[in-house]
């Protein structure tokens, strides 16, 4: 018995956790339910909690490297502290509010190819190790969102794709932001690199922070320029939309001389 006391505090024989979601797909601001099954291991042991987070991939830039993170966001406990005896079994049904400000990982039917969130679920046992749960995510836009990626197009910017870069924007909520690339118009080629959008939302809204990557010349260096937009969840209106987002970005422009 002390063997297996032992081998179930290194994580052989322990407790184990598996969530089956009820949906996969979600929203910013939106639910993900589903039920966790817990099975006890070869020993009975004590619980202090049992937690699901979503798990998000992100870039980190330190001078010339770069690389990967997996950082946990939005933690919340579904059970408290509690005993399983030795291969008992438990089913835990939860509901977890997706933060506003998550990154979406599907734009049309289309994975983005650099945006990943998984669903964490782990148990967290007195002295023991647990390798926890982890299942895919599929966030798909706010309709407010995907208003702006149409509206740009129509503007002629050419989506590229997405990622998701380690730091904090103003307003930000997450220790992380959401970047969609866009290439510019030809009427901003030779000027500008890309346009870089960020999606800050709220209950009440989002704001759209407009990043320009400019295009640095012999004597100039290219550094980021940007202004904010502020819409409502109801700004679902495509031509409205692409109007205020071709007034800010040409206000833009026209500080700096692009038009």
């Amino acid at each position: 018995m002390a063997f297996r006391n032992l081998m179930a505090k290194l994580g052989a024989g322990n407790a184990t956790v598996d969530a089956v979601l009820d949906n996969p797909t979600t929203t910013p601001g939106g639910t993900v339910t589903g039920t966790v099954h817990l099975t006890g291991g070869q020993v009975a042991q004590e619980i202090n909690e049992l937690r699901v987070s979503l798990q998000a991939t992100v870039e980190v830039e330190s001078g010339d490297h770069e690389w990967k993170e997996n950082v946990t966001f939005g933690t919340a406990p579904i059970a408290g502290a509690g005993r399983i005896e030795a291969g008992a079994r438990a089913a835990v049904p939860f509901s977890f509010p997706v933060p506003w400000q998550c990154p979406f990982t599907s734009l049309d039917g289309w994975s983005l190819r650099g945006v990943k969130i998984g669903l964490r679920t782990r148990v967290d046992i007195p002295g023991g190790t647990d390798p926890g749960d982890l299942d895919a995510v599929t966030v798909e836009p706010l309709p407010v969102q995907r208003t702006v990626i149409q509206a740009l197009t129509g503007l002629g910017f050419a989506f590229r794709g997405a990622d998701v870069e380690k730091g904090r924007l103003a307003g930000s909520d997450l220790p992380f932001y959401q970047e969609v690339e866009f290439a510019p118009p030809s009427s901003l080629r030779g000027r500008v690199n890309e346009l870089e959008v960020t999606f800050l939302a709220s209950p009440h809204g989002v704001e759209v922070v407009l990043e320009v990557d400019r295009r640095g010349g012999l004597l100039t260096e290219g550094r980021d320029v940007g202004a904010r937009l502020h819409l409502s969840h109801g700004d679902t209106d495509v031509s409205a939309v692409a109007a205020q987002l071709d007034a800010a970005v040409r206000q833009l422009g026209g500080r700096r001389g692009w038009f």
